[in-house]
């Protein structure tokens, strides 16, 4: 197939896989307040988030449900569970609501597809039209690694961000942007929920929270600078047991604005994710080493 469609493939995964488990559920919330609340002590925005940062991280799992946009490029919700107890694994259904992805998508068959995560790579299950160009295979397979050789410096900082998408590292993200004010207290999908707002330098936090060389570094400045990415505007809404429920961000970029709006909810429930059946999978890599001859369907999900 043509280079069009063989860099559709790549963008879909990387869209997908990133944005997908960085956007992603409501908690219920239910029961009690907070010991500030009871005493009358009043808790700074700095300390209330580490009290949120530890109860989300020991959650372990979640429910998740997520909008994205990002100009006229794409419009796309994710709905699915995630893990982060060993690794981060997990299921979303992916879809493309609006832009020119989901021409694309609608082009190739549906805006739809199924993403699962495991520690060291993202798989995406395609359509049967997608399989009859790769020997009846469906899954497509994006090693994270590969991932970020092909996209240089941003994609080694892609990969480091798949890898550590926990809702944690949202307020992690927030705390270490040194901004952070508290909104006010409000109802989020029916539990009583604190709202917290801040703006991160988006070079200046992956240079504080990523494990990239200063080499690599230099080259994701670069980019974001190419890519017109400078601050991100976030906003969290934790609720009384400390978890976080909401989160929301926006950013200006060279394609448009890009926003996110995000849901966690059912903390601690059971999610299970195992790589698909090796005869069902196509490695992206071997698609690029062949001339990407079998990656018409990109994107394409039964």
């Amino acid at each position: 197939m043509n280079s069009t469609v063989r860099r559709a493939s790549l963008s879909i995964a990387a869209v997908a896989a990133l944005t997908g488990v960085a956007a992603c559920g409501s908690s219920d919330g239910k029961g009690g307040e907070k010991a500030a609340d009871k005493t009358g002590i009043h808790i700074s925005p700095i300390a209330a988030l580490r009290s949120a940062e530890k109860s989300t991280d020991k959650a372990d799992s979640a429910k998740v449900r997520s909008t994205t946009s990002v100009g006229d490029i794409m419009s796309m919700t994710a709905n699915g569970a995630l893990t982060w107890s060993d690794g981060l694994k997990g299921n979303l259904t992916i879809t493309y609501t609006g832009g020119q992805m989901a021409e694309m998508m609608k082009k190739a068959g549906t805006p739809s597809m199924e993403a699962r995560y495991l520690p060291d790579a993202y798989y995406a299950h395609m359509s049967d039209a997608y399989a009859q160009q790769t020997g009846g295979k469906h899954w497509l397979k994006y090693s994270y690694d590969d991932l970020a050789k092909l996209g240089g410096a941003s994609g080694s900082y892609m990969k480091d961000q798949i890898q550590n998408a926990t809702p944690n590292q949202s307020v992690k993200m927030l705390l270490a942007s040194g901004d952070v004010k508290k909104v006010g207290e409000e109802t989020v999908s029916g539990a009583h929920t604190t709202h917290y707002s801040g703006t991160v330098n988006v070079a200046e936090l992956a240079d504080k929270t990523s494990n990239l060389s200063a080499e690599q570094m230099s080259a994701l400045k670069k980019q974001l600078s190419q890519a017109g990415v400078t601050t991100d505007k976030v906003d969290l809404w934790i609720n009384d047991q400390d978890l976080l429920v909401k989160k929301a961000e926006k950013a200006d970029t060279a394609n448009g604005t890009m926003t996110n709006t995000t849901f966690y909810s059912d903390y601690g429930v059971k999610v299970t994710a195992e790589a698909p059946p090796a005869g069902d999978t196509k490695d992206f890599a071997d698609l690029l080493k062949s001339g990407g001859t079998a990656t018409g369907g990109a994107g394409t999900v039964s």
